[in-house]
């Protein structure tokens, strides 16, 4: 019957290693993206912000420190696996405030993930027809060189690539 048909039938199992790897899809480059760094958020009170992750959830929470090249205050939050960095708008000409006038309770404003040479990345990324929204890297949050990509040519999301 449908038991002993069961019982001897072999099931077909399909595997990774079946089919073309992964990998072989994947071209090599002369740069490695690596861990995810932060996710930023724009936050319309910094204060609010900072009060939410450190007294209300527990998180160890940075000092406040401003970025004048950014136009942005920035605060982390650790998470172990990675930061959420809040960021405020130092002055008129911030893009945060750009942002916050039309989210104006705020949101996420991008991801940034670590690269082991941000030169050669910038070099392929342009090759590839990626903006590159400057012509050279910034110094960021963290003290390392910077660049952010066109969110429209990342699929809606602006992410910013930070020197490893």
């Amino acid at each position: 019957g449908l038991l002993s048909r069961l019982q001897t039938s072999s099931p077909t199992v399909r595997t990774l290693s079946s089919s073309r790897s992964f990998s072989q899809n994947i071209p090599s480059c002369l740069w490695k993206l690596g861990r995810l760094n932060h996710v930023a958020i724009a936050v319309p009170d910094l204060e609010k912000a900072q009060s939410l992750y450190k007294d209300v959830l527990g998180a160890q929470v940075s000092e406040t420190v401003a970025l004048p090249e950014h136009g942005v205050y920035t605060v982390f939050v650790e998470l172990g696996n990675t930061k959420l960095e809040l960021l405020h708008p130092l002055g008129e000409k911030s893009p945060i405030a750009s942002f916050l006038q039309k989210n104006k309770t705020g949101g996420m404003h991008h991801i940034c993930i670590e690269v082991d040479d941000i030169k050669a990345a910038m070099t392929e990324l342009k090759k590839k027809k990626i903006r590159i929204l400057s012509e050279e890297p910034k110094i960021g949050a963290h003290g390392k060189p910077v660049i952010f990509l066109h969110p429209k040519d990342c699929h809606g999301v602006l992410v910013e690539l930070e020197q490893a």
